[in-house]
Parts: structure tokens; C-alpha cells; sequence
């Protein structure tokens, strides 16, 4: 392809996206597995145009509104202004592109020229631009990022737009972290080990990794750090019964497998049997052969009922607004809606009332999120302990001195909160409940 036709087929897949309900990555598959004939480099620079305007739709969006003289914030007009205000480009070469070649962009029409001519040499920050629109977040959000951050809102926000490095998680049933990083070594991957999980490496920039192999082989699987520390910090062991409610595509399944040495039980639940499903090729991978897979219908499931009491643990990694993931997916931002985060907030309560059932005596519920907003996280902790009094919540920090005594822990409270600005992974939250008896 040529830099013209990468230009329009960018502009091609922000338009697809902008009018589609579905995450952009799923998106991103779809286009590109309808066009198998885009080389490996060419798909590359593609997706890298396409998440630059999604990082910055709200400012490129703010400066078609303010100088496109009536135009419309659409992937083509977002894709002008990204060229002239992230790359840099003057109207006359952004014209030379939009030539109307074959594959290439329509010309530019007048108003468009005039468009970019305003742009030469400008920032994409501008002082009247609304905090919001400068930090990238939907405005109806900000008293509650506010509440969730004081001071720190600009820091944290600042943190999820920019671009996630690529997190990998050792696969411990086949090899530790030394062992792991030297075989990424023999491709030309330096990873560095993670500062919090003790079986993470991390790769800076973009990586195909399905021609690499250490990543065939099941030495390594990918997995944001934060991740990472959620299984970790469910304390599973060999010979546990561990069940992962909300088990989606498994990379938490796969990491409490690890832990327990593929020794007792694992049974991971999801409302969406295609998501199980796709988790299969992975375990498969991974050597992993302690895990059930299991499809429920709701959340109160009659298989819920029917297990009542028989595991050591239960993970919920419940659904949520995916606020800590915006580094990754930074178009899900524009499809939350107050009521969206109400609905959601409902559901957290039902997930986290029915697990509950899950767990014996003596065992407990692990409570996380990839969200940052107190509705989600704390407000459901103190909700479920004031219905539950037969569980306590424990100490994340003590949990933290018992099993890495050598790496301090990244909070002092009772609860977890990890963020990009803080600890460099995703925003990640997590408590801890305990069933009282044995």
C-alpha cells in the first residue's frame, strides 16, 4: 500500500468504528480480516493512524467544530486534523494525499483546504479547550474522576491516554521468569521484568507475537501486570477448588492454573459460551488441564445454587466501565452513559451476591474491577459486607507482607487501587473478603 491508500484505508476503519457499537479492536479484526491481502508493515502503520485519532478524538473532534467551517467530526475530517496537529504536516502535503488517486483519498474540497491551512503549524491543545476535551474523557464523567482522583485528576487522566506497553506474564507450569525473558531474547525482544508481579516482563511498542517462539511454545502469555496482580493476590494453591466467575477469554484462569500448578480445580463460569470457547486454544497453550469450563446462563445461574459452598476461592472480575483499561481501549470511553454505569453497578451487586454462594467456610471472595470510580469499587465492598456479615474484608497490604515481603506493597489500605500514573499498569481494583468458620 501506499502511504495515500494506508491514509484512506485508516480513515475507512474511524469511520466503522465511530458508527459501531462494538470495542474498536473488534472492529480492527474484522476490517482487516476482510482484506488479508494488507502486508504485515502496511497493517501495522494502519492501526497505529487509526488509535491516534481514537486517542485524541476529543481534541481533533474540538478543532473540526471550532475551524471546519460546518464540517462534521467524521474519520476523514478527524484524519486531516490529526495530520496537520500530530504529524505535523502543512495543507499542501496533506493535499497531495488527498489526490483522488486509486486507493488514495478524494481531493480535498475548499472548505477542507481551508480547514488545513488553519491547522498549519499549530498544537493540538488549545487554552480554551475544556479540561475534558484536553484530557480526553467524556464531560459528564469529571465530578466523579474528581471524587475518584482530588487532586490528581489531570496526572491519572494524562496517564490513560497515552499507549499501554506490551505486558507478558511467565507461564510458571513451563518455565519461571529467566528462563522466559532469555527465549523472548532469542527473537530480538527485550523484555524487562515488571516492578509488582514477580512473573511479569514487559515489551515497549507494538509486537506480533504469534510468529514468536517462546509465545508458541506456552512459555509466555499476555497479560497487563495489573492483571497479574489480581490472580496473585487470590492467594490460590495446589489442591484448591478456585472458581473464576467472570472468566471471559481465561488470562486470569490461566495465571491461578499456574499458581496451583495445574493441582485441583478450576472452574471458570461466563455469561458469553464464545468467550469460553476462545479460551480453550489458549489453555491448550499454556499446559493447562485443571480447568472446567463452564457456560451460565445469569448470574444466579441454578449451577450457582447447585455448588453452593464447595471453593477455597472465588475470583470476580466483574464487568464494569473499563475506566483503567482506556490506555488500550480508548474509544469505550464514548460509549459509557450515566446509565450505563448504573446498569452496571446493579449488575456488580447481583454478580458479587450470588458468588458469595460459591465460597465454604473459611474461604473467600476476591472483588475486582478494571474500573476507578467508587460506585463500582468501594461503594460495592461496603454494600456486600453490610448484607453479608458473615464476611470480613481482609488487608490487602497485610496479604502483600506475607507473599512478597520483598517488594513493597503498593498500598496501605485494606483495598487495592493501581493506576498507569502510579504503578505503570492498568487501573486495576481489588478487595479481598473472607467467610468466617473453617
Amino acid at each position: 500500500m501506499t502511504p495515500a491508500a494506508r491514509i484512506q484505508a485508516a480513515i475507512e476503519l474511524i469511520d466503522l468504528i465511530l458508527a459501531s457499537d462494538a470495542p474498536a479492536d473488534a472492529s480492527v479484526a474484522a476490517y482487516l480480516r476482510e482484506r488479508r491481502y494488507i502486508g504485515s508493515g502496511d497493517r501495522r502503520e494502519l492501526v497505529e493512524r487509526t488509535y491516534a485519532v481514537l486517542r485524541r478524538r476529543a481534541a481533533l473532534g474540538w478543532w473540526v467544530e471550532r475551524g471546519g467551517a460546518g464540517l462534521a467530526p467524521t474519520g476523514r475530517t478527524l484524519m486531516i486534523a490529526a495530520l496537520a496537529l500530530i504529524d505535523g504536516w502543512d495543507a499542501d502535503r496533506i493535499a497531495g494525499s488527498f489526490d483522488g488517486g486509486r486507493y488514495r483519498p478524494a481531493p480535498l474540497s475548499r472548505e477542507e483546504r481551508a480547514f488545513a491551512r488553519a491547522l498549519e503549524g499549530g498544537a493540538i491543545e488549545h487554552p480554551e479547550q475544556p479540561r475534558a476535551v484536553r484530557l480526553e474523557y467524556p464531560e459528564w464523567l469529571e465530578p466523579k474522576l474528581a471524587q475518584a482522583f482530588g487532586v490528581r485528576l489531570e496526572t491519572e487522566m494524562a496517564a490513560l491516554m497515552a499507549e499501554a506497553p506490551l505486558d507478558l506474564r511467565a507461564n510458571l507450569i513451563k518455565a519461571t521468569r529467566g528462563p522466559a525473558r532469555d527465549a523472548l531474547a532469542e527473537s530480538g525482544l527485550q523484555a524487562e521484568e515488571t516492578q509488582l508481579s514477580p512473573w511479569g516482563l514487559r515489551l515497549n511498542g507494538r509486537v506480533a507475537l504469534g510468529n514468536v517462539p517462546a509465545f508458541q511454545a506456552g512459555l509466555v502469555e499476555v497479560q497487563d501486570e495489573g492483571s497479574q496482580v489480581v490472580a496473585l493476590l487470590t492467594e490460590a494453591k495446589p489442591g484448591m477448588r478456585v472458581c473464576d466467575f467472570c472468566a471471559g477469554a481465561g488470562g486470569k484462569t490461566l495465571a491461578l492454573a499456574a499458581m496451583m500448578q495445574n493441582k485441583g480445580q478450576i472452574t471458570a463460569c461466563d455469561v458469553l459460551p464464545g468467550r469460553l470457547d476462545r479460551s480453550a486454544v489458549r489453555l491448550k497453550r499454556a499446559g493447562v488441564h485443571n480447568v472446567e469450563r463452564v457456560p451460565l446462563e445469569h448470574e444466579r445461574d441454578p449451577w450457582v445454587k447447585k455448588h453452593k459452598a464447595r471453593f477455597d476461592r472465588v475470583l470476580v472480575d466483574a464487568p464494569c466501565t473499563g475506566i483503567g483499561a482506556w490506555r488500550r481501549n480508548p474509544d469505550a470511553k464514548w460509549r459509557l452513559a450515566p446509565e450505563r454505569l448504573a446498569e452496571l453497578a446493579r449488575l456488580q451487586g447481583r454478580i458479587l451476591d450470588s458468588a458469595a454462594r460459591l465460597v465454604k467456610p473459611g474461604g473467600r471472595l476476591v472483588y475486582a474491577t478494571c474500573s476507578l470510580l467508587p460506585e463500582e469499587n468501594e461503594a460495592q465492598v461496603a454494600a456486600f459486607l453490610g448484607a453479608h456479615p458473615d464476611f470480613a474484608q481482609i488487608s490487602v497490604a497485610e496479604l502483600w507482607a506475607a507473599l512478597l515481603p520483598e517488594t513493597p506493597a503498593p498500598t496501605e489500605g485494606p483495598a487495592l487501587t493501581l493506576t498507569p500514573a502510579r504503578h505503570g499498569t492498568d487501573g486495576f481494583f481489588l478487595a479481598v473478603l473472607e467467610r468466617e468458620g473453617a
